[in-house]
Formats: structure tokens, sequence, C-alpha cells
């Protein structure tokens, strides 16, 4: 899978990628417009963040490049891929239970934390 170069795109599938985890200096792009949304994306390789409507919505550390990043009313849905391990933050709902699939192997949390 390769990096975004423009840092964040819209797909065809309805999706958005975004994210460089190549770059040595921190790189941003604000106000990209996505169905009725206004996105903002800063990347590099110790950090990708990914904000809409100046609301978070991911975070990587360290910096990683997300493809095809989907959100429904019942699922988060992307891929993933850096240059080394990566801690990934969502956005998700307060007081809610979620389940959590790594290449569609159902990972079980520990301590606050996911395990395969």
């Amino acid at each position: 899978m390769p990096v975004i170069e423009e840092l964040i795109r819209a797909e065809q599938d309805g999706t958005i990628s975004f994210g460089n985890y190549t770059l040595g200096a921190k790189a941003k792009k604000s106000d990209f417009e996505y169905k009725g949304d206004l996105y903002k994306v800063k990347t590099f390789s110790e950090i990708t963040k990914l904000e809409r409507n100046d609301m978070f919505v991911y975070e990587s550390v360290p910096g990683t490049a997300a493809e095809h990043f989907k959100v429904t009313d019942t699922a988060v849905e992307f891929m993933v891929e850096g240059g080394r391990d990566a801690q990934i933050t969502v956005q998700l709902e307060n007081d809610t239970d979620y389940e959590v699939y790594v290449d569609d192997m159902a990972v079980r949390q520990h301590d606050d934390e996911y395990e395969r």
C-alpha cells in the first residue's frame, strides 16, 4: 500500500485515504471538503492525525497511511500501513462496547489494549 502523496484524497468507493509516514517534516492539509464535511490531516513519520469539522477522528503514533477509511452507524473500517508498529486511536461513542477485528480476526481487550 503506498503512502498518500497528496496527504488526503477521496476514493471512488466512497471512502477517504490519508497520511504519509515517510515524511521527515510535518505536513498538513486543511479544508479538504468531502460529503459536506471539512477534514484536516497532519502527518509525518512521528504522527498522523485526522480531524473532521475540527473534531478528533484518528491518530497514530508513529505516523501511518490509512486507506479506505469509512465510518458508518455501526462500524469504522480502514486499512493501515506504517514503517513500525503503531498505536492507533479512533473516535468512538462513549459508554459503548466495541468488537475489534484485525485481518478479519477478532482481538480481545486486555487492560485497555487489544491483543491478537
